[in-house]
């Protein structure tokens, strides 16, 4: 009866799935459980688990966006370009912002006035956005030395890496705005059946091109992260997170199908992606297996959703 209710529990799960892995590598490795290595992971965490909070409310509602990866690099190349003809690094910041929305906005009314499936409308943005990023910048990385985002990627608050603090906000406004407004009822709604919901009254496709428009921005928002990370702007920036946010997501127990889920345990699946990248480095297993890793997490993790939706 009590492993029946911790089962109903996604958020208990997870963490409890999260705890048990930092246990085990823990007795892997030494060095798993330092300060410097909670610090680096926290900072690891942070760009994945943003794009994750704006992917778990577009896989809510049924869609996917596989144009995160891409939307963040030409948005993080618009604020690197701008950094270089000296222009205000907080105007820099609000124009990858509206760029990262703006992308969002693309794909929200290809889908909805274009009729075409998100798979495919986000593929399509995935390379054009990387392409404007390569031809901005012609292939070559932007520096970006000012302060303002040295301090973003590199300094601490209170003890804590500011990356964390964006990761923190975004979480706590994007779950508010999920479980407590309109829109965060429509989306559900949505997601568990777009024909009903239309029925119903719901203004599908605005609802659906606001979803987007949110997963483009916080795109954004974690080029913003990464830029302060890098210290630079490369166009190849985050090739295949894009995989890895859908991971954190599906492995939070988000329901493939639409219409369940939680985003606070994306954040917790995210945390467990970036445990698994970190321990396999520790533990001096090479990078190219991750690859492998995520892959096969994504197939058993919608496997195992498809099964409890069979019940």
């Amino acid at each position: 009866m009590q492993f029946a209710r911790i089962k109903s529990q996604p958020l208990v799960w997870i963490l409890l799935v999260a705890v048990l892995l930092a246990v085990v590598l823990s007795f892997l490795s030494p060095f798993f459980m330092t300060v410097g290595n909670m610090t680096n992971l926290s900072k690891q965490v942070s760009i994945v688990a943003i794009l994750a909070a704006g992917q778990a409310v577009v896989i809510i509602s049924g869609g996917i966006d596989l144009s995160v990866g891409s939307v963040l690099a030409l948005s993080a190349v618009v604020i690197g370009a701008l950094i270089q003809v000296d222009v205000d690094p907080l105007v820099a910041t609000l124009a990858g912002l509206a760029v990262g929305t703006l992308a969002g906005l693309v794909n929200g009314v290809v889908i909805t006035r274009g009729k075409i499936p998100p798979f495919i409308a986000t593929l399509g943005m995935l390379g054009i956005a990387r392409g404007l990023a390569l031809v901005i910048t012609k292939g070559v990385s932007y520096q970006v030395l000012v302060p303002f985002f040295l301090y973003i990627g590199n300094a601490k608050f209170l003890g804590l890496p500011i990356p964390l603090y964006f990761v923190v906000v975004t979480y706590l406004v994007v779950t508010v705005m999920l479980h407590t407004s309109v829109f965060g009822r429509h989306v559900y709604a949505i997601g568990g059946d777009e024909r009903v919901a239309r029925l119903e009254g719901i203004p599908v496709d605005r609802q659906k091109i606001k979803i987007y428009m949110l997963s483009g921005f916080l795109a954004a928002l974690a080029a913003v992260v990464m830029t302060g990370r890098l210290a630079a702007t490369p166009p190849s920036v985050a090739q295949g997170i894009e995989l890895q946010a859908i991971a954190a997501v599906i492995i939070g127990g988000v329901s493939f199908v639409g219409g369940r889920g939680i985003v606070l345990t994306a954040l917790i699946g995210a945390l467990i992606m970036a445990m698994i990248t970190n321990g396999l480095n520790i533990l001096g297993i090479s990078s190219f297996y991750q690859q492998v890793l995520i892959g096969m997490v994504i197939i058993v993790a919608v496997w195992l959703d498809n099964l409890k939706s069979q019940k």
